[in-house]
């Protein structure tokens, strides 16, 4: 029997291949997304997680990409207040480095170029009698506070798939393409064993892109820079809710942000990275400079035996030639080939930033209309609520104390994890729960069997590194004993009967 046919095929279960799968299935048309491994695997996961317009950008002129991305701030964070929310920035200002009136220009920019509405402007501050002064060395006396977004980056592109799938999108993991080739008037899709058909297909592998386009035997003349950015996360270094954004004396930034409750984030860096894509680690060069980076603003130095975590991921950018791996531009491009009688469409992606994935989304869907006519319909992601998002993007305080009294055996902390991970959809797995017991084996840290059975059926969990470091972030708190005893669950549950 011949495959069923799909109106779209998107190959990359990254940030901008969930987003386009969203936009195409609730705009009508039949979708198939396919991911190599799990969602969010690679680049998507292993970002800052911030949600902003890039301030460090207006220094090389990209004054309409950060008006893009500022602008899509409250938008996000209207459809996703739990897993987006605002987020406080301190910038101390450096004497020798950037002086002080070009920063308050720059924020002053900042504030007024994005459509910022419910975000606080920028302000000065005296670091002596601010909670942010405390941590950081006596000779910082003055900084700037701005405002942007942070987000669980992994969760987002998760949430996108499964509203995806809510509006009918077939959505695979782990089924990689082995080969795509055009057929007429539609694309026949190798995946191992199985074969689907698409009468247009969506390229959107991030940093295998290329790859992708070489096993379609599609020309292209479109160059792709692979940068390696890298974080560690160390023991919290401040208990405030404020993050940092640090200068270095090589003209590099980077970040210092509460994570997670209990840990400090740092990063991020840019190096050209030239190894293989399987496993991207950070080097140890890397570790040691955002560690003598942080140890340059805190009192309490920051070393490399403090590190309790790294993680890196390769960004996609387009090639324009700038020197510096953070110079390169993070704005996107399409290359869209139509076929020769204008058929079968393919749409490669080329770069992009998290902040700006559901607008590259809809640019990428509606170039894609003159194919699919049910694409022509409007702009539709921007104010439809993200699984779980359908609550004001100020009311996550008031959900979490709403959470805590429907189940009164939750802790605070609890219920705050589970806010921030599910939202409303929280409840469709604590059900008419009683007590913790009514939600079977307790894995550790709140991880129960009712919400490992939740990210088996809806999120697509199959191992334990999928809901460790991407469903949720426990894998920071996790033994090894614990995360065998979750492994071994997941084997019994998602092994073929």
């Amino acid at each position: 029997m011949a495959p069923a046919m799909f109106d779209l095929a998107v190959i990359g279960g990254g940030v901008n291949g969930a987003g386009i799968a969203r936009d195409a299935a609730g705009r009508g048309a039949k979708v198939l997304l396919l991911e190599r491994g799990d969602l969010a695997e690679g680049t998507s996961s292993n970002s800052t997680k911030l949600i902003h317009g890039g301030l460090r950008y207006l220094e090389h002129y990209e004054f309409a990409l950060v008006r893009e991305a500022l602008s899509e701030r409250e938008v996000l964070w209207g459809i996703a207040p739990h897993i987006i929310w605002p987020m406080r920035f301190i910038l101390p200002h450096r004497p020798g480095l950037r002086p002080r009136w070009l920063l308050r220009l720059g924020l002053f920019l900042y504030d007024h170029i994005g459509g910022r509405k419910r975000l606080p402007s920028a302000e000065g501050v005296d670091l002596r009698n601010h909670p942010a002064g405390a941590p950081l060395k006596p000779e910082y006396t003055r900084a700037f506070a701005y405002s942007d977004g942070w987000v669980d980056d992994a969760r987002l592109v998760i949430l996108n798939a499964r509203d995806a799938a809510d509006r009918g999108a077939e959505v695979r993991t782990r089924c990689e393409v082995t080969a795509l080739t055009r057929e007429g008037d539609h694309w026949r899709i190798d995946a191992g064993a199985e074969t689907f058909t698409a009468r247009a297909v969506v390229n959107a592998a991030g940093p295998r892109v290329l790859d992708l386009l070489g096993r379609a035997g599609e020309p292209t003349t479109q160059k792709m820079r692979l940068v390696r950015g890298s974080h560690i996360v160390v023991r919290k270094l401040f208990d405030h809710d404020f993050a940092y954004f640090f200068q270095l004396p090589d003209g590099r930034i980077f970040f210092a942000i509460p994570y997670e409750s209990d840990f400090t984030l740092i990063g991020t860096t840019d190096v050209d990275h030239q190894a293989g894509l399987d496993e991207v680690k950070a080097s140890a060069e890397e570790i040691a400079y955002l560690c003598e980076g942080a140890s340059e603003y805190f009192r309490k130095p920051v070393t490399p035996a403090d590190v309790v975590w790294t993680y890196s991921g390769v960004r996609p950018l387009v090639d324009d030639g700038s020197g510096k791996p953070e110079a390169a531009t993070r704005g996107y491009r399409f290359e869209l080939d139509g076929g020769a009688d204008s058929t079968a469409p393919l749409l490669s992606v080329f770069g992009g930033k998290i902040t700006t994935y559901r607008h590259l989304a809809a640019e990428a869907v509606e170039s894609l209309a003159p194919f699919l006519p049910m694409l022509k319909l409007r702009d539709w992601t921007g104010h439809a609520p993200l699984p779980g998002g359908d609550f004001g993007m100020t009311q996550a305080p008031a959900m979490m104390a709403e959470l805590s009294q429907r189940y009164p055996f939750l802790s605070e902390r609890e219920a705050q994890r589970l806010i921030r991970l599910y939202g409303t959809c929280a409840a469709r797995f604590l059900g008419d729960a009683t007590s913790a017991s009514d939600l079977g084996e307790d894995f550790g840290h709140g991880l129960t069997a009712a919400e490992v059975n939740h990210l088996i059926a809806t999120e697509w969990a199959q191992i334990a590194e999928d809901v460790l470091w991407r469903r949720t972030k426990l894998g920071l708190y996790f033994t090894p004993e614990q995360a065998a005893a979750l492994a071994a669950y997941l084997t019994e549950r998602t092994s073929p009967a």
